[in-house]
């Protein structure tokens, strides 16, 4: 029986990840970066320090056995060319066989040796040419008991000379230390050393851990703060933070707030309609109730029927509009102004208005592509349905505060009859047409604030002095 073949289009199984490789926290993850390198440095510095004191052991004992080596070229030759050693050893060692310190001289057919050479079988040296000298070792011996030991040798060579010159007699000096005694120095050192720097390792690594958990209390008091917020017993993040978090608790705060608002207007939205709803349905009730012929009711059904439609679709759009991201990727506003334009002029055509903009390379937009539609749209739509030839768009940049990206201004101009400072308020007022002989339902401005509010911006209503109409002036402020 042939074995199914796998289905191409099948989820492939999900790969479990392996631990290690799972994030660890903050605390975890500084810990043990900051205890490697802390460990990895007492490591090098220990092996460093071992290693320089062992060179320096090594040549404070080449100079030891030169000094020796010194006190022993000043031996004399007898006639048959024997050696006569100091009468006075250097050191009272070269006197005790087994002692660990030998010497010796070598010359081309006669071999001295201390008395602390009887004994022990150690390493014999050639001859040296004069004025050579040779440090060598450890080199393998037999102690004076029987064990196998090392040693270190210094070798330096000389020449006899007569005193009338006529002979001369080339020997090496040979002076000899037992290894252990440069190893029982280095075993010490290595003890201490390690002993003191583990120590301080220990110091270090529970200091670390006390500066690590105290550097990182500011982020345990936001995760609190937090977890306060989510409970309900707190409105937002507290200002009592670090620069460093500054920037984080901010916009925590902001989007709580923005997602705090967007609820209240989601909410307010709902009660806006069921109030407007109210009343077109009570009309119908009424007309519903009363007598009446089927034409007047037709007739009103259809008003009332055309209104709630409106109402609804208002509501909707406003809800959708005000439901902006907070972090959004900032949009060239030019196109899309472009295009409202050329719409809007097609439309007005008739009344031959053209409109004139100025936006800056720089500016952008940053939201929403539908509210910076709806913005400029209405905006422009106002102007247009005033103004008697010409109408201005300008936009341009707002100087950012520091640390913050710039912010927009956009400011609309015509040439109509313009508002008049006391009319001002109640334009602006949801539903309210400047003139009633001028179709629309008089919320443009209404939802041109709504936007504006959303993105905590300003309106300004004025007179434009270029122009003589209306003046429209929308300020956004920068973000994060």
């Amino acid at each position: 029986m042939a074995a199914a073949l796998p289905d191409p289009e099948a989820t492939p199984p999900r790969r479990r990840r392996l631990r290690i490789a799972q994030p660890r926290s903050l605390r975890s993850r500084q810990l043990w970066a900051a205890s490697f390198g802390l460990i990895a440095f007492l490591a090098l510095a220990g092996f460093a320090l071992d290693h320089a004191f062992q060179n320096t052991a090594e040549n404070g004992l080449r100079e030891r056995l030169h000094s020796y080596a010194l006190a022993y070229a000043g031996s004399d030759f007898a006639r048959d060319g024997s050696v006569i050693p100091p009468w006075v050893a250097p050191d009272p060692r070269f006197m005790r066989p087994g002692s660990g310190l030998y010497a010796q001289i070598v010359l081309q057919s006669v071999h001295w040796e201390s008395d602390s050479a009887q004994g022990p079988r150690l390493p014999q040296g050639p001859l040296l040419a004069p004025g050579t000298r040779q440090f060598d070792g450890p080199l393998p011996m037999t102690r004076i008991n029987g064990d196998q030991g090392m040693v270190y040798r210094y070798g330096y060579g000389l020449a006899w000379i007569s005193a009338n010159g006529d002979k001369e007699i080339p020997y090496t000096v040979y002076v000899l230390e037992d290894a252990s005694a440069l190893a029982d120095q280095m075993a010490t050192f290595r003890a201490a050393l390690w002993g003191y720097l583990g120590g301080a390792g220990a110091v270090l690594l529970l200091l670390q851990t006390v500066v690590l958990g105290w550097s990182l209390r500011p982020l345990r008091d936001v995760i609190d703060e937090l977890k306060r917020v989510q409970a309900g017993s707190a409105a937002g993040m507290s200002e009592a933070h670090p620069r460093e978090l500054e920037p984080l608790t901010e916009s925590i705060n902001a989007f709580i707030q923005s997602e705090r608002e967007n609820l209240e207007h989601q909410r307010n939205t709902m009660a806006d309609l069921a109030h407007s709803l109210k009343t077109p349905l009570a009309v119908l009730r009424a007309r519903l109730d009363a007598e009446g012929s089927e034409a007047e009711l037709r007739q009103e059904v259809d008003a009332q029927v055309r209104r709630m439609s409106d109402l609804v679709s208002y509501q909707l759009a406003r809800a959708a509009r005000t439901g902006h991201a907070l972090y959004a990727a900032p949009i060239e506003i030019e196109p899309y102004a472009e295009q409202i334009v050329v719409g809007l002029e097609k439309v007005y055509a008739g009344r031959g208005v053209l409109c004139e903009f100025e936006i800056a390379p720089e500016a952008r937009f940053h939201g929403e592509v539908g509210d910076l539609q709806e913005l400029l749209g209405n905006l422009l739509e106002n102007a247009f349905k005033w103004a008697q030839a010409r109408v201005l768009l300008t936009i341009t940049e707002v100087a950012p505060i520091a640390g913050r990206r710039p912010g927009l201004r956009i400011v609309v101009e015509d040439d109509g009859p313009g508002i008049a400072e006391d009319k001002i308020a109640r334009v602006l007022q949801r539903g309210v047409r400047g003139d009633e002989r001028v179709q629309g339902h008089g919320i443009g401005l209404a939802i041109v604030q709504d936007i504006i509010r959303a993105y905590r911006g300003e309106l300004r209503v004025g007179r434009s002095e270029e122009r003589g109409g209306a003046r429209f002036e929308v300020e956004l402020p920068g973000g994060p």
